[in-house]
């Protein structure tokens, strides 16, 4: 292939050791079919405003269909990126007095940065579908155990009585936050930076809306020296998945500690488990303790594109080369973790018995004893919190006599002489009953939950036509640019011309 780039300015040729040290070939892969995009709606635009000839237009998009056809793995993988690897193999195909006049009035600068937002545009669409798809499968699982009655933990200690539905709509809610951050981060990754060229942007009378409404962009980078600089974007992206992951990481826990012989709450389908080299009665949530550890590849992933983009003066700077595949890495691993979380959540078996059974150890009714004890004798509830304290440190059954005479040393009283009764105290250590008064909104009530559970499904509703509408409007602008392609190059095939 013709040395396009180094043939000029340059004179010596690096040696393999520094080509392996400089090239980006390696994460190149990611953007390959955006490459080749960014290339169709460039040389279109450049025809359409004059810069090049249409006879020379229809060669180059040709060529181009044709090294789309191949695929990347046709490429010559020594040049240092993709962009000039592609470049220098349509000029061996069409020649350099047609090929060479593709690059005009453009840089690699904004070309790369074009890109890596198209692709990162249709990562972010997978990655909502993905998750709206987990969000589905917790909603159902919820819907199916409003009354699988659960203890609820605080600092890893039972805590009060929940449902298993309650503490499902909490990680579902958590990751429609991570939905919300997603939709409004796409939202400024769906902007074309094509036009900048090198920084100063360029002296061709190019057409910088023509090239955005073909990629289907939503709006432009206007600035050239931000459109090439810039890449607080993906910082913005890799910060939601870093929390996406960190939810997910906090799910995967519970599946690991909840398949314990100590919990038993849970038991994890055998696809999603491994068992032992030594000992055969091993069933290990391995695909959840590893859906744990790869949160940490997320996090550093952030880490290393904030290191890597800070104290960069403008504009265009080497170091961002670095920066992408830190991207690339975490939404990769982020995407197959909800995957992996969701069919770990669709497939999971739950021992409703052993939820319900542990629902009550620990003294988990101690916090509506106490506001029993306020409602029914009008004492304060710090003064309430004392005596069931007390109760709790005693550990005794509970009955009308033991508070009365827990409450005659703390309030030189009895409270069945304030109207406290017997049956106030069965119906405040009934979780059952714990559950039922608990009605507020967000509480865990069987009713509230089953209200809860409607409006959710009715928001993941619209949700998924939000996000449909986001794919229909990248993919119809793609497809209509794929199909102008083919009537500059009138459907001939590639074997037909080069």
């Amino acid at each position: 292939m013709s040395n396009i780039l180094r043939r000029g300015r340059l004179v010596s040729t690096p040696d393999e050791d520094i080509m392996k040290f400089t090239s980006s070939m390696r994460s190149d892969k990611w953007i390959f079919d955006a490459d080749i995009m960014v290339d169709f709606a460039h040389t279109i635009m450049l025809k359409e405003q004059r810069i090049i000839k249409e006879e020379d237009c229809s060669s180059i998009l040709r060529g181009l269909l044709c090294i789309r056809e191949e695929g990347i793995e046709q490429l010559d993988h020594t040049y240092e990126d993709i962009h000039i690897s592609l470049e220098s193999r349509l000029i061996d195909m069409v020649g350099e007095d047609v090929g060479g006049r593709m690059h005009s009035g453009r840089s690699r600068n904004d070309e790369v940065a074009t890109c890596i937002r198209l692709t990162l545009r249709e990562e972010l669409l997978a990655l909502m579908e993905e998750l709206h798809a987990l969000r589905n499968t917790l909603c159902s699982l919820a819907a199916e155990n409003l009354k699988t009655i659960m203890p609820g933990f605080t600092h890893l200690q039972h805590a009060q009585p929940t449902t298993l539905a309650h503490h499902l709509i909490a990680h579902m809610d958590a990751l429609g936050r991570d939905i919300d951050r997603l939709r409004s981060a796409y939202s400024r990754v769906n902007l074309c930076p094509l036009g900048a060229a090198a920084f100063a942007s360029t002296g061709f009378n190019i057409d910088r809306e023509r090239t955005r409404q073909l990629l289907g962009f939503e709006g432009l980078v206007e600035n050239s020296m931000d459109a090439v600089s810039s890449r607080d974007f993906l910082i913005e992206c890799t910060a939601v998945l870093a929390n996406l992951a960190i939810n997910l990481s906090r799910m995967a826990e519970e599946l690991v500690i909840w398949s314990t012989s100590e919990f038993a709450f849970i038991e994890l389908d055998d696809r999603y488990a491994s068992t032992s080299s030594i000992m055969p009665q091993k069933k290990n949530p391995d695909t959840a303790e590893l859906l744990r550890g790869k949160s940490g590849v997320v996090a550093g992933s952030l880490m290393a594109l904030i290191t890597t983009c800070k104290a960069l003066p403008l504009s265009y700077n080497r170091d961002l080369q670095e920066a992408t595949p830190n991207m690339w890495r975490a939404m990769e691993t982020a995407r197959s973790s909800v995957r992996m979380m969701e069919g770990m959540i669709s497939t999971i078996k739950v021992n409703k018995e052993t939820m319900a059974s542990k629902s009550v150890m620990g003294f988990t009714t101690a916090t509506e004893l106490a506001d029993t004890l306020v409602r029914a004798t009008g004492i304060p509830f710090r003064t309430a919190h004392q005596i069931v304290g007390v109760l709790a440190r005693e550990n005794e059954d509970i009955h009308l006599q033991q508070i009365d005479a827990v409450a005659d040393k703390v309030l030189g009283t009895k409270l069945s002489s304030k109207g406290l009764t017997e049956e106030m105290i069965y119906e405040a250590l009934d979780p059952i009953s714990n559950i039922r008064k608990r009605k507020v909104i967000g509480g865990p009530a069987f009713k509230e939950m089953e209200q809860a559970i409607i409006r959710r499904k009715r928001a993941m509703k619209q949700e998924d036509k939000e996000i449909r509408a986001l794919r229909n409007a990248s993919e119809v602008s793609l497809k209509a640019l794929i199909e102008l392609v083919e009537q500059y190059t009138k459907h001939v095939k590639c074997d037909q011309q080069m």
